[in-house]
């Protein structure tokens, strides 16, 4: 447990300036993206459907939709900047690690003006199989 910690202290300290999402993992190269959104975890997936597993996420947000690919993933920890509740019981159920900066009760579009397209997407859903094939279809079609 002290292990997967320190991978996300770590993971966290390199979540600056542009950087959006950092992956790290025991014994193997981080991983930084400035990519927005969910899109950084959605195309580590698809390059390696294995590369979450053990490792640790440090996300400028994390909402239902993050939080879903991070068990489908197998991740062992997740940090984000800002996190919704709703993605909470999601990490609990998997016995994922998490921690955050601020909780919010939703999060919003980019606009602000309303709530984010890929949390509606799987706001009815419970399951990250699926929850992951419906985002993976609304951000590559």
């Amino acid at each position: 447990m002290e292990k997967i910690k320190s991978i996300l202290a770590d993971a966290v300290e390199h979540l600056t300036g542009d950087t959006t999402c950092v992956l790290a993992r025991p014994d193997r190269e981080m991983e930084i993206s400035r990519e927005k959104g969910i899109r950084p975890l959605l195309l580590w997936l698809r390059a390696d459907e294995n590369c979450m597993q053990g490792a640790a996420i440090a996300d400028r947000i994390i909402g239902r939709a993050a939080a879903f690919l991070a068990v489908y993933g197998g991740a062992r920890a997740i940090y984000g900047e800002v996190m919704s509740a709703g993605a909470v019981p999601i990490l609990e159920g998997a016995g994922i690690v998490y921690s955050y900066k601020t909780i919010t009760e939703r999060i919003v579009n980019r606009k602000g003006d309303g709530p984010c397209p890929m949390e509606q997407a799987v706001s009815g859903e419970t399951d990250p199989s699926q929850a992951t094939a419906i985002l993976r279809a609304k951000v590559f079609g």
